[in-house]
């Protein structure tokens, strides 16, 4: 099984974005696709008093909600707070076992499986254990996904320096304008970027255009993935 983890420079940056729209894409080309949110914190209550949780329900769509949601997303806490502090308010922990099992399940029902990270690489995910210790553990290539804000070139630079020191492979960087206002740094966040690393700069969400990812410096219409050189990571499953 083939994969892609899908990780971010912080929380709120739009890993459940990318994660559904590269999910969606891999669909259409014919690839048996998983989403898998190892955990997930944050609950809403919806009006007859259920709980839900919205990334869970974005991943579930993109995929057809072909599969059991506990499938998607095995550990979910109220509490929107790291997942071992939303955990302990309930008087539960994260089961560490389980995080690697749920990943595991899907080699029976996916040949590619995108693996969405809660926060960054440092966030803790459980007791004593960081998202970056996960991507270790599962072995796929990472997709960082920077906000185009004030403050990223930092927060980019970092979190891929973490993913060396830890040895992850890194396949590209996908910016996502979360405010409208991307477009002011976007050329010299870009290339301030792209100075100081090896990373292929892949993609951009545009901002209220969240339908698709687009290809940086190419034409709009492309295939993201096949631009960035990034198909190398679903194909031949």
């Amino acid at each position: 099984m083939r994969g892609l983890f899908v990780t971010g420079t912080d929380t709120g940056v739009g890993k459940t974005v990318a994660t559904s729209l590269i999910a969606r894409q891999l669909c259409r080309s014919g690839h048996r696709t998983g989403c898998y949110k190892p955990v997930c914190s944050g609950s809403e209550t919806l009006a007859d008093g259920t709980r839900r949780w919205a990334d869970v329900e974005a991943l579930s769509a993109a995929i057809g909600d072909a599969h059991p949601r506990n499938r998607i997303c095995p550990q979910t806490f109220d509490a929107p707070l790291a997942p071992p502090a939303a955990a302990r308010l309930e008087r539960r922990e994260v089961n560490r076992a389980l995080l690697r099992q749920g990943a595991a399940w899907w080699s029976a029902h996916a040949d590619v499986l995108l693996v969405e990270g809660v926060g960054g690489l440092l966030c803790p995910i459980a007791d004593g254990e960081t998202v970056a210790d996960l991507a270790t553990d599962l072995g796929f290539p990472l997709l960082i996904i920077s906000p185009l804000v004030l403050g990223t070139i930092n927060h980019t630079l970092m979190t891929i320096d973490v993913a060396r020191n830890r040895r992850l492979d890194v396949a590209a960087i996908v910016f996502n304008d979360v405010s409208g206002e991307g477009e002011s740094v976007r050329e010299s966040t870009l290339s301030e970027i792209a100075s100081r690393c090896s990373v292929p700069l892949s993609g951009l969400i545009a901002y209220n255009q969240v339908d698709r990812i687009l290809p940086l410096g190419g034409d709009g219409a492309t295939d993201w993935m096949n631009a960035a050189n990034l198909s190398n990571a679903v194909e031949g499953c």
